[in-house]
């Protein structure tokens, strides 16, 4: 956790995150619905693991933050490979939740936000086996930031 802080309360939740720049994105679904494998697809194209599965979230100086558990730091679930290594960071700012869904709207509503320990955080509803997922998590990513 940061530096020179007081203990915010943490929330572990069932989730996967990864880090697009500074960025964190948080990946949202029932098991079996992608979320390892969207993170993995986003690491492909540049992004960095922050947690896989379980992430500690908490709220600190007007933003949501996400790291890994201590025992789950750099691990991945790769289906068909088992768990694999990978170069992790953390903690990180999270700027967008991506909630994965079978269906969803072709024009989502403006203004969609996720509620993530008891705060409000941008979100995206998406499905996650979709071949543009990631290109698509990187674009919302890149409209939050020009407004």
């Amino acid at each position: 956790m940061l530096s020179g802080r007081t203990s915010p309360p943490i929330s572990n939740i069932h989730a996967s995150c990864v880090a697009a720049g500074e960025r964190g994105v948080l990946l949202l679904g029932a098991s079996g619905q992608g979320k390892s494998d969207l993170a993995l697809r986003l690491i492909d194209r540049g992004a960095r693991l922050v947690a896989d599965d379980r992430c500690d979230i908490w709220f600190e100086r007007g933003r949501l933050w996400c790291q890994p558990p201590e025992n789950l730091a750099g691990k991945l679930e790769v289906r068909g490979v088992g768990i694999v290594e990978q170069p992790w960071t953390g903690p990180v700012p999270l700027a967008l939740a991506v909630r994965l869904v079978e269906r969803y709207e072709r024009m989502p509503p403006a203004g969609q936000v996720e509620i993530v320990a008891g705060h409000a955080l941008p979100s995206l509803l998406l499905s996650a086996f979709e071949t543009s997922a990631p290109i698509k998590i990187l674009l919302a990513l890149d409209a939050l930031v020009a407004g």
